[in-house]
């Protein structure tokens, strides 16, 4: 059995490694697979392609989001803290799991539980991540000083794994001695973009620019006095009844989308441009699809100087400040984004299988 200890924060976290799981089921057809994850269960049930046992309880506490753009530093530290202060007694429980399934591997993306649980039961185990938690909560100075034990004992976890094998665009990991470095983990799109288009009934002659703020949102933007609606539709996504109709703003029902046999990555491929909050997730379906991007801030989160400062030798992209975000002056960063000129380097995106092709290695299936 392989076992995906998984971080709940966001999707960006659970969607690479359903393509793990993904190219490891082809790679290692007769592998079972145990999920452990609080990311959403609908996630996991329309994308992994092979049967899998899913715990649905945390396995770490990540950032406390208020919205996709704002977070809370003081209630990140202290959940985090409370979390990881019985992590040894956590750790030992989850390995008497492990063992009672038969769990061989362990890949970890980045709960500090999925190491040390490892450690416990004497199985090998590695991280597989563009960031680790320690060097994410090491940037609330202020903080910690509530919680001096937080860091050292995530550190004390990692490195119980094995190795890392590490993600582009990527912080920490000061902690593993053995590091491997992955091209991109990204979901690829599996339709054209105008077969896209035609399925879901969007506009084939008008440049459109996908609204993606994740599940925490970005509530208050003005989607009624957008600037772009001369040459530009935005599309928005739900789970639910289609908002009010506005000039230059399409909808798109997700359930619609994946009952048609569409994935999320083939709307971003049919897009032109995405309008976001950086992440790992989205800035790497933007680079394996050819998607130009156009970015905010999210808050004190160390992982955003990283990717801002790496994205442009990856892809096109535009800021667009919070101020400009919700008063829908949208225009010129879009405009900027998709004339931006195309980034010199084209990396690979096929990560998922590389690590299936290493987890294949490091034993028989």
């Amino acid at each position: 059995m392989l076992a995906f200890y998984i971080s709940g924060h966001g999707f960006g976290h659970a969607s690479r490694q359903v393509e793990i799981i993904n190219a490891c089921a082809r790679a290692m057809p007769r592998a079972r697979i145990f999920i452990r994850s609080s990311a959403s269960r609908l996630l996991f049930d329309r994308t992994v392609i092979a049967g899998f046992e899913l715990d649905d309880r945390p396995c770490d506490t990540g950032v406390v989001q208020i919205d996709s753009l704002r977070l809370d530093e003081t209630e990140t530290i202290r959940r985090a803290a409370e979390f990881h202060r019985t992590l040894d007694a956590r750790a030992k429980e989850e390995a008497a799991a492990l063992k009672s399934r038969g769990a061989r591997f362990v890949v970890s993306d980045a709960p500090a539980l999925g190491c040390a649980a490892a450690g416990v039961a004497g199985i090998p185990s590695v991280v597989i991540s563009n960031f680790t938690w320690d060097w994410i909560y090491s940037g609330y100075v202020e903080q910690l000083a509530s919680a001096p034990e937080l860091v050292p004992g995530i550190q004390r976890a990692y490195r119980q794994a094995d190795a890392a094998w590490r993600l582009p665009m990527h912080g920490g990991f000061e902690t593993f001695e053995r590091i491997t470095d992955l091209p991109f983990v990204a979901r690829h799109a599996t339709r054209s973009r105008e077969e896209t288009r035609r399925t879901l009934g969007l506009a084939l002659d008008r440049r459109l620019a996908l609204s993606s703020f994740s599940i925490y949102g970005a509530d208050g933007i003005d989607f009624s006095g957008l600037d772009s609606t001369r040459e530009w539709d935005v599309v928005l996504t739900g789970n639910g009844a289609a908002p009010p109709s506005r000039a230059g703003t399409c909808y798109v029902h997700e359930p619609s989308l994946y009952a048609a046999g569409l994935r999320y990555e083939d709307l971003v491929a049919a897009c032109d441009v995405v309008v976001t909050k950086p992440g790992y997730g989205i800035i790497s379906e933007c680079i394996a699809n050819g998607t130009a991007l156009v970015y905010t801030s999210r808050g004190r989160f160390v992982e955003y100087d990283v990717l801002v400062r790496e994205m442009p030798h990856y892809l096109r992209c535009a800021y667009l400040d919070q101020e400009a975000l919700f008063a829908g002056r949208w225009r010129a960063a879009l405009d900027g984004a998709l004339n931006a000129v195309p980034p010199s380097e084209t990396p690979r995106t096929d990560g998922a299988d590389v690590v299936a092709g290493m987890i294949a290695d490091a034993g028989s299936w």
